[in-house]
């Protein structure tokens, strides 16, 4: 019998099968009795688990994250799907199959790169044009740029989910750019270009979507502007001219790339390049969100759960 995929399970069946376990966390009921919270997730998607009557014992065995064999049942808990654990126990990871558990991308990757440097080709700035063609030089890089996910949950979290992400809103620019012909199309994409960089080295992929050391105590924003930075010092080293302010204008769409303070900006967007890469990458990741709540739905509501990113239920049934 194949893997039961997370996405095809309802509620009220029962649980005999291998799935990620990710971030668990030993806690007590109000009466003093441990259990462990966790996820369990395959490459359709992730369900909250819990293990009642737990004990420190079975939680420090736990894989954080890594593949466990679930016993239990699934069932409904305010509207949402979870699985009640009874036994758990870890799989080594060369004994399952790896395409079940990491989601991919839909999309052809080397296409999609492909049109991305064609897309950044445009560039006609001479600093700029450089300073994207240093990243698009180092291999190992954009091995990690194709192959990364975008977010741990929220918006293209599978293999190649970056890409994608870049991708569609590099699309997205150069289709509203002739709109506003006063806006610095080179600066724009450039910004889309290298604003999530950083998630190259933030975040791990190759058992589960996590976070590294590095990102969690850096973060994504931060490191994508040291790596503009370092790649400008080594133009300068070879007698590239890189200004400071062609650094600064860049750097500034990276730090300000979310928008808003409340949603973890450094900077907010004080120029009409920023502006427009903050409306762009928040109209992908909204839109990502928000198709893949509804495509991932188990219920057969016409609405989803609540989500709360998106602080709402979304409407799913489609006009004939």
């Amino acid at each position: 019998m194949g893997h039961k995929f997370v996405n095809q399970i309802g509620p009220g069946e029962t649980i005999d099968d291998v799935y990620i376990a990710k971030d668990p966390i030993l806690r007590s009921t109000t009466r003093g009795d441990l259990y462990i919270a966790m996820f369990l997730s395959d490459r359709t998607g992730q369900l909250n688990g819990r293990m009642w009557q737990a004990t420190e014992t079975i939680y420090k065995a736990l894989p954080k994250p890594g593949f466990v064999h679930v016993q239990g049942r699934s069932e409904l808990y305010q509207n949402n799907l979870q699985i009640i654990i009874n036994n758990v126990s870890v799989v080594d990871a060369d004994k399952v199959r790896i395409d079940d558990y990491l989601a991919r991308t839909d999309k052809d990757i080397d296409k999609m790169f492909e049109e991305v440097k064609e897309i950044v080709g445009r560039i006609e700035n001479p600093q700029l044009k450089a300073l994207v063609g240093e990243f698009l030089a180092d291999v190992e890089l954009m091995e990690r740029f194709c192959n990364a996910p975008a977010a741990m949950k929220l918006h293209h979290a599978c293999i190649g989910g970056l890409l994608e992400h870049t991708h569609n809103t590099l699309r997205v620019a150069v289709t509203i750019l002739p709109f506003y012909p006063s806006v610095q199309a080179d600066l724009v994409l450039a910004g889309i270009f290298l604003h999530d960089i950083g998630k190259t080295e933030e975040l791990a992929y190759d058992m589960a979507f996590s976070y590294t050391d590095s990102g969690q105590l850096i973060g994504h924003v931060a490191k994508s502007l040291l790596m503009v930075n370092q790649k400008a010092e080594a133009l300068r080293a070879r007698g590239v001219q890189v200004n400071p302010e062609v650094v600064d204008a860049l750097g500034h769409i990276i730090l300000s790339h979310h928008g808003a303070y409340e949603f973890g900006s450094p900077k907010l967007p004080a120029t009409a390049e920023a502006f427009m890469v903050n409306c762009i990458d928040d109209l992908d990741a909204k839109v990502g969100q928000v198709l893949e709540a509804i495509n991932t739905e188990v219920s057969d509501s016409n609405w989803t759960a609540w989500k709360n990113a998106l602080q709402t239920r979304l409407y799913r049934r489609r006009l004939e």
